[in-house]
Protein backbone atom coordinates (compact mmCIF):
# COMPACT_ATOMS: atom_id res chain seq x y z
CA UNK A 1 0.00 0.00 0.00
CA UNK A 2 1.23 3.47 -0.88
CA UNK A 3 0.74 6.23 1.68
CA UNK A 4 -1.40 8.91 0.03
CA UNK A 5 -2.37 12.52 0.72
CA UNK A 6 -5.94 11.58 1.67
CA UNK A 7 -4.71 9.45 4.58
CA UNK A 8 -4.46 10.76 8.14
CA UNK A 9 -1.36 10.73 10.35
CA UNK A 10 -3.40 8.78 12.93
CA UNK A 11 -4.25 6.04 10.45
CA UNK A 12 -0.72 5.90 9.06
CA UNK A 13 0.91 5.60 12.50
CA UNK A 14 -1.60 2.89 13.47
CA UNK A 15 -0.39 0.77 10.53
CA UNK A 16 3.27 1.84 10.44
CA UNK A 17 4.39 2.82 13.96
CA UNK A 18 7.84 3.88 12.76
CA UNK A 19 6.35 6.80 10.83
CA UNK A 20 5.63 8.75 14.04
CA UNK A 21 9.20 10.10 14.03
CA UNK A 22 8.68 11.54 10.55
CA UNK A 23 5.53 13.36 11.66
CA UNK A 24 7.48 14.75 14.62
CA UNK A 25 10.23 15.93 12.26
CA UNK A 26 7.63 17.89 10.26
CA UNK A 27 5.97 19.16 13.47
CA UNK A 28 2.69 17.51 12.49
CA UNK A 29 0.17 16.29 15.06
CA UNK A 30 -1.01 12.68 14.99
CA UNK A 31 -4.57 13.60 14.06
CA UNK A 32 -7.43 12.21 12.00
CA UNK A 33 -7.21 15.10 9.50
CA UNK A 34 -5.85 14.14 6.09
CA UNK A 35 -2.28 14.94 5.15
CA UNK A 36 -3.53 17.17 2.32
CA UNK A 37 -5.48 19.25 4.87
CA UNK A 38 -2.40 19.65 7.07
CA UNK A 39 0.42 20.12 4.53
CA UNK A 40 0.51 21.91 1.18
CA UNK A 41 2.59 22.00 -1.99
CA UNK A 42 6.16 20.76 -2.09
CA UNK A 43 6.13 20.02 1.65
CA UNK A 44 3.33 17.50 1.07
CA UNK A 45 5.26 15.88 -1.77
CA UNK A 46 8.41 15.65 0.38
CA UNK A 47 6.49 14.24 3.33
CA UNK A 48 4.79 11.57 1.21
CA UNK A 49 8.11 10.56 -0.35
CA UNK A 50 9.78 10.27 3.05
CA UNK A 51 6.88 8.30 4.54
CA UNK A 52 6.74 5.88 1.61
CA UNK A 53 10.52 5.46 1.61
CA UNK A 54 10.38 4.65 5.33
CA UNK A 55 7.77 1.91 4.86
CA UNK A 56 9.35 0.58 1.66
CA UNK A 57 6.39 1.42 -0.54
CA UNK A 58 6.14 3.11 -3.91
CA UNK A 59 3.93 3.14 -6.96
CA UNK A 60 6.38 0.63 -8.44
CA UNK A 61 5.85 -1.88 -5.61
CA UNK A 62 2.06 -1.59 -5.47
CA UNK A 63 -0.74 -2.26 -7.89
CA UNK A 64 -4.00 -0.35 -8.09
CA UNK A 65 -6.67 -1.83 -5.87
CA UNK A 66 -4.24 -4.02 -4.00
Amino acid sequence: MVIQANMSPDGIVNVWEGTADIFNKYNLPITKQSLEALVKGEDLHSLLKELNDAVGSSTLTCVEGG
